[in-house]
């Protein structure tokens, strides 16, 4: 156990535990109203949106998993800081059309823009139950990273002894979900954020000189590691995986719920664009995280024989807290402990938020209580968000960790499907909501044909006359998704132009 890591960790935990409850009297509102419980009453300015933003994109699974693939798989764990460069034109371009309408209208989901857009419920459905997969093993992932750090403490056991760690840190993050709604993330994004830029920067200083400089830590890389053996003549080998899986994450991340909950928040549309141009910051800190993996390898942290046990139970995930604890003294290890543990605690409340609303608005109030009263919706999404951290926390606690990894794998597939309704439905409104739904479906199934055909992983061997084009299944089933929409609009017109129903915007709303 070590005690000085595990008392700055519990000191600092404490204090954003506090932060929580605190928030639900910052910028006071009526929490019994879901815009201001689940969308913190959409006054987020350009600085607490970048933090809220920020901290709802870089995860903790993100700080422990990135860094693990480059420990493990070597340079392609770049592609993560290339598709986090490309996201911001789309963020700038996209999403203020996107927030002028829905703060017109009171939109709250995705779920609510596609029903108003379309006019089709069950496409709003579509879009719901999209989002609402897609997250839940996405939270649970949240908390393999809490699980990491207390466990490289040495805070373990067996049966309920060795989870009561998880267990009391998901129940602080239901109990100030709860009570303060979006305001509790927000306000911790800015000490966790805060906590990582000294954690990344500490490391990206002090680990190199420890190891003999950068020159040394470079050559330590296998040369396997690295994307330099071209591919064969009838391959683009690495290279293809490397592109698509760039376009293809840049393209999904900001349709999940949570990324468009963080965006909804913001107070105007000036705020998203000017973040637009603030958050790439993140991509630079990113790639400094990434390059800990590399830092690892280096400093052999995988043949030290004290973490030999921690490699055996979380695998290459515990690279980052091995290097980390063999680097820095146990009073800053409980510093980035604590800076992960709170990384995992901001998305997984946004997370868990985005879900409540999804369920409330495109489930419940349409299919289940049309007219509820506005405590009533907000005591509904209260309640759902306790019950998708629940089902996140039974993730963790009984099923192997690996399939919430595949879940969360297959996740980036779906959740890439809600595009054409999303994304294009910002700009057009020509698309026949039939076809978008049909697109989606077999989007949705071929995608996860492709995924169960390669064990669950992002990317498909496509063979075209002879020339195999690895790449990323979500791109490849997304531009499927898309020509069968494009196809069948004339022919679902032609048949049915009066099921086609109107659009409850004006083009005027999309306007600043």
């Amino acid at each position: 156990m070590n005690w000085v890591a595990l008392a700055v960790f519990v000191l600092l935990f404490g204090f954003v535990t506090w932060l929580g409850f605190a928030a639900a009297r910052w910028r006071k509102g009526d929490l019994d109203q879901l815009h201001e419980w689940g969308l913190g009453g959409r006054r987020f300015g350009t600085m607490v949106t970048w933090f809220l933003i920020g901290g709802d994109l870089y995860t903790a699974y993100t700080f422990i998993a990135v860094p693990a693939l480059a420990f493990g798989a070597g340079a392609i764990a770049f592609f993560a800081i290339t598709y986090t460069i490309l996201i911001y034109p789309l963020l700038f371009v996209v999403f203020p059309r996107i927030w002028r309408v829905c703060h017109k209208h009171g939109y709250i989901t995705a779920g609510d823009f596609v029903r108003g857009r379309f006019g089709n419920r069950w496409l709003a459905l579509a879009i719901t139950v999209t989002g609402l997969v897609a997250t839940m093993p996405y939270i649970a992932l949240q908390l393999v990273g809490m699980q990491v750090v207390v466990g490289a403490m040495g805070v373990s056991g067996s049966g309920l002894l060795g989870e009561l760690p998880l267990i009391i840190a998901f129940l602080i993050l239901a109990a100030f979900t709860y009570t303060s709604g979006l305001r509790a993330p927000a306000s911790i994004a800015i000490v966790k954020d805060i906590l990582i830029y000294i954690t990344v920067f500490a490391a990206i200083i002090i680990i190199p000189i420890e190891i003999g400089g950068f020159g040394k830590v470079f050559s330590a890389v296998p040369p396997e590691k690295l994307l330099l053996a071209m591919p064969g003549p009838n391959s683009t080998g690495a290279y293809g995986a490397y592109a698509t899986l760039a376009l293809g994450s840049a393209l999904a991340l900001f349709l999940y719920p949570h990324s468009i909950t963080g965006i909804l928040s913001a107070s105007s549309g000036h705020a998203i664009r000017r973040n637009a141009a603030l958050l790439p910051g993140y991509s630079f800190v990113l790639g400094l995280l990434t390059l800990l993996g590399f830092f690892a390898i280096a400093a052999g942290v995988a043949g030290l024989p004290q973490f030999a046990e921690g490699f055996k139970e979380f695998g290459n995930n515990y690279a980052v807290p091995a290097l980390f604890l063999h680097a820095f003294p146990s009073w800053f290890v409980g510093v980035a402990f604590a800076a992960i543990a709170i990384g995992a605690l901001v998305p997984a409340s946004i997370m868990s938020i985005a879900a409540a609303n999804l369920y409330t608005r495109n489930i419940h109030r349409e299919f289940i209580n049309k007219n509820p009263t506005p405590e009533q919706e907000t005591q509904m999404a209260k309640w759902v968000s306790l019950i998708v951290k629940a089902g996140a926390l039974v993730f963790i606690l009984f099923i192997p960790t690996k399939y919430a990894i595949y879940l969360q794998l297959l996740g980036g597939i779906w959740i890439i499907h809600t595009l054409p309704a999303v994304m294009l439905g910002a700009f057009t409104r020509w698309f026949n909501s039939w076809a978008l739904l049909v697109g989606w479906a077999v989007g949705i199934a071929l995608g996860t044909i492709m995924a169960a055909a390669t064990g669950l992983t992002p990317t498909y061997p496509l063979v075209i006359a002879g020339f195999s084009l690895p790449g990323y299944t979500a791109l490849y089933t997304v531009v499927l998704n898309l020509l069968i929409a494009v196809v069948l609009t004339p022919v679902f017109n032609a048949i049915a132009a009066a099921r086609n129903a109107a659009d409850q915007t004006a083009e005027a709303d999309y306007v600043a």
